[in-house]
């Protein structure tokens, strides 16, 4: 079956996004339905039921752009995402690496990709998101990935050692016992990557290092993957003392999860920062995920989802009560 469906009252280029990639998103979530733009039609091509489905979501779309006049891709997504049979087909059927028990390991959600892309264009990338959206995870598959082909000979981890509002007292044992707690995430992920025996060895001879931020000054970071987890809790002069570390060779990979700052609440994040800073910068990647990207548990998207519409209200009544007070 073939149909045409008009879109009067809409502007082309913002209802399909810049060289098409809104456009793009549509075709990866109805693989087995053609979908031609020539201006103002949309032509569609497949099966009636396929098309009917399509054009559900399309008039949702177009009812959200004719309220808010835009569109963006997470928006695109959350209105498509809202069906739980509808899933994208993304680009990341590539193997990042190959994990310990045989699984293979690649990206999972149109962001993770994103990173993914970035991180091939780009010798810096800021992947920016709440928990659960492989941020972190996807990272070290890149650095693993670089590690095993040879592009860099040696993985650089690191992250503030700040504690999440708890008071943890006086740690045992050496300065590794007492970094440990701080930096499991990412033997976790490790672990999943690397022979276990492997690993160790690795991380002896210096060609995986784990270490806090601290540790990075005066340091030149060449030939390396270098990553910087849980970014929000660096301060800015952290911040900059980690960026301004790179070396000619370097891959840089920054997360963090805006959500979730342990600083003192007069101390500006230097992830913020950063992000504030150097919005523009050429060579620079900056990826956002969102709930979308949760491959946790599925009560954590909804507990983040929850937890930010709590917050909104608040934050929405505070300003109300300040509001009457003046």
């Amino acid at each position: 079956m073939e149909k045409i469906c008009a879109l009067e009252g809409i502007n082309p280029v913002d209802f399909f996004g810049v060289n098409n990639v809104y456009l793009k998103i549509l075709k990866r979530y109805y693989p087995k339905l053609k979908i031609v733009s020539r201006g103002n039609d949309l032509t569609l091509i497949g099966d009636d039921e396929v098309i009917a489905l399509f054009e559900h979501k399309l008039n949702q779309l177009i009812a959200y752009y004719h309220r808010y006049n835009t569109l963006n891709e997470n928006i695109i997504e959350q209105i498509l995402l809202e069906d739980p049979n509808l899933k994208p087909v993304t680009q990341g059927d590539e193997v990042l690496v190959h994990g310990n028990n045989g699984s293979k390991i690649k990206a999972k959600t149109i962001n993770q990709q994103k990173l993914v892309t970035e991180a091939n264009k780009h010798a810096m990338v800021f992947a920016v998101g709440p928990a659960g959206t492989g941020k972190t995870y996807t990272a070290i598959a890149l650095a693993v990935r670089a590690l095993k082909a040879k592009e860099v000979k040696r993985i650089v981890l690191t992250r503030p050692a700040v504690e999440a509002g708890e008071n943890l007292g006086f740690l045992p044992g050496d300065m590794k016992d007492k970094l440990d707690p701080y930096m499991m995430p990412l033997y976790d992920a490790l672990r999943d990557m690397i022979p276990p025996e492997k690993l160790i060895q690795m991380m002896e001879y210096g060609i995986i290092e784990i270490a806090p931020l601290a540790f990075m000054r005066g340091r030149t970071l060449d030939n390396a993957f270098v990553i910087l987890d849980e970014a929000q809790n660096a301060t800015v002069m952290q911040m900059k003392m980690f960026l301004t570390r790179m070396g000619q060779t370097a891959q840089f990979i920054v997360t963090g999860d805006m959500s979730q700052i342990d600083l003192p609440s007069k101390q500006r994040s230097g992830l913020s920062y950063a992000l504030d800073a150097l919005r523009g910068v050429e060579g620079i990647g900056v990826v956002r995920l969102n709930q979308n990207d949760v491959i946790r548990h599925p009560l954590v998207k909804k507990i983040i989802e929850a937890f930010e519409r709590k917050e909104a209200f608040e934050k929405k009544d505070g300003s109300e009560t300040l509001d009457k007070r003046h």
